[in-house]
């Protein structure tokens, strides 16, 4: 690739390194918030939970916006939001004001991520240079994540404060950088106008679905209100549906959901996600509350499952090119599998040096499914919907974290809330990669059955 090649995939990489160390960062100094800002239990958790929604809620719109009404500008306008926001909590006083700044940066990142990758899959030609620029993507995004954990803990120990305020000057860098680097695009003519009802009722429904999942933390506790928004969301995907298929010029085409690698590489990656985050979240509860360990302590524990920043752009393009897609995603959810197996005998005095396999080995799973998983949700679409694409790929993978964190909590919490209870609800991050295995698999049977096809290409 040419140097401004290079230097347009460093500014879209910088902006999903910004969303990854966002969210990292805050779970680190979500205790010192509470504590400082004296928040309820509840706020503190809405605190977090907000970004999610906001993010969930509004991907599926934010992908498609970015083919409906330009990449370049969706980036760029909802950059300024996400810094804006993120300045906002840094000034908060009041618990509400951080819920509020967390819900619209979530709903800035549910934007601006899509459009990054969209620009990305339609900027560089499809087969090893998309590849590997997607790669590096993918790695960046997991490797922010990882970083985040560390300079959280860092700069909590400045002031929580800080948190918010190292977005915003990164945020300003990659802001002034991609002005000049991203190309002006005319977005397409549209004919017919756009699909607003589309629009309301997807939102609607993604709002809704995502605030069902994330009460799912709270097990049997209102169980009847849970059910109901949850029912709630499922009518308006009904209704939007019914839309769509009468939209003369539909928000969302349907029959990109007949195609069957990119539905399975959106599972693959919820699967993967909600396995990842359940894990990191139940250690992160072992090392902190059962332990004893500091923010930092726990942060510095869990670098090493970053390792994919690093392996991510140079040996995973080498095994994809070799192997294809379906291999690479099949090897690394068996390594999922065998990771979070490896966990499940955990005692309450485990040394570092007995949970570190695991640690290492989550790191690689990620290593070697995350980007393939992201080429195989791209691979094949025409290129006014790649922003489609990636939203439903961005959807998927809210969607799994949230599950997966609701899914540990709620087993933790109906198991007891004790070390017992801990070991019961790292069954589910195991059985959510047992899961992506069987898909992954079930795929390639499926694609090695056509005549003609090879098991090797992407899944």
């Amino acid at each position: 690739m040419s140097a401004r090649a290079w230097a347009l995939l460093l500014v879209l990489c910088g902006a999903i390194f910004l969303e990854g160390i966002d969210i990292a960062m805050l779970a680190v100094a979500i205790p010192t918030i509470r504590a400082e800002l004296g928040l309820s239990t509840g706020t503190a958790a809405w605190v977090v939970s907000g970004y999610v929604l906001g993010y969930a809620g509004f991907t599926l719109l934010g992908g498609r916006a970015a083919d409906l009404l330009g990449r370049r500008r969706m980036f760029l306008g909802w950059l300024v939001v996400f810094i804006a926001f993120s300045a906002l909590g840094g000034l908060a006083t009041e618990g509400w004001m951080l819920v509020v700044s967390r819900f619209v940066t979530g709903v800035a990142s549910a934007f601006m991520t899509p459009a990054a990758m969209s620009i990305i899959t339609t900027s560089y030609a499809e087969g090893r240079q998309r590849n590997r620029a997607l790669l590096i993507y993918a790695g960046t995004a997991a490797g922010g994540f990882s970083i985040g954990l560390v300079i959280g803990g860092l700069l909590t120990q400045l002031g929580w404060r800080w948190v918010f305020y190292a977005p915003v000057l990164l945020g300003a860098v990659i802001l002034f950088a991609a002005v000049r680097l991203i190309p002006v695009q005319r977005p397409p003519a549209r004919e017919g106008g756009f699909d607003l009802a589309g629009a309301m009722t997807a939102a609607g429904a993604m709002l809704l679905l995502t605030y069902g999942i994330i009460r799912l933390e709270h097990g049997l506790a209102q169980w009847t209100l849970t059910v109901a928004v949850l029912g709630a969301g499922l009518l308006l995907v009904g209704v939007f549906i019914a839309i769509e298929r009468r939209s003369a010029v539909p928000l969302v085409r349907l029959g990109i959901l007949r195609q069957g690698s990119v539905v399975r590489a959106d599972l693959g990656a919820l699967l993967l996600l909600g396995a990842f985050m359940g894990f990191q979240f139940m250690v992160t509860l072992y090392l902190q509350e059962l332990r004893g360990w500091s923010s930092l302590e726990t942060s510095l524990a869990l670098l090493v499952m970053g390792i994919d920043v690093v392996l991510a752009p140079t040996v995973t393009p080498l095994l994809v090119n070799r192997y294809g897609n379906a291999r690479v995603i099949l090897g690394g959810f068996v390594l999922a599998t065998v990771a979070y197996a490896l966990f499940l005998p955990i005692g309450i005095d485990w040394s570092y040096s007995m949970m570190l396999p695991t640690l290492l080995l989550t790191g690689l799973a990620f290593t070697f499914t995350y980007g393939p998983l992201t080429i195989a949700a791209t691979d094949g679409v025409a290129a006014h919907e790649q922003g489609l694409a990636g939203g439903l790929l961005h959807t998927a993978t809210q969607f799994g974290a949230a599950i997966g964190i609701a899914a540990v909590t709620a087993v933790y919490g109906l198991a007891g809330a004790g070390f017992d209870a801990f070991r019961a609800a790292l069954v589910v991050p195991l059985l959510m990669a047992l899961a992506g295995l069987a898909l992954t698999a079930s795929g390639i049977r499926r694609r090695a059955g056509v005549p003609g096809e090879s098991a090797a290409p992407v899944t």
